[in-house]
């Protein structure tokens, strides 16, 4: 049986490309994609978009939301 140290080092050998899917498989392994949920996500960021750029919401700087989670947490 392969070690964790031996597998480790096979995968850093690899090009790159072959580490990303390395990656996504484990990843996916983890925690399977639900394609239901997947375009309900990608449907929903797409309103979003949509949502910007025609001016229906407006975007909040950083700086802006994080000072007032700060001040709620300080309370």
């Amino acid at each position: 049986m392969i070690t964790t140290d031996e597998l480790l080092f096979t995968v850093e050998s690899l090009p790159l490309e072959l580490k990303i899917e390395v990656v996504e498989k484990l990843l996916n392994s983890l925690n399977p994609p639900h394609k239901k949920i997947d375009e309900l996500w990608a449907d929903e960021a797409e309103r979003r978009v949509n949502e910007l750029k025609t001016g229906k919401v407006k975007t909040i700087p950083g700086e802006e939301v994080f000072k007032e989670i700060q001040e709620r947490l300080s309370r």
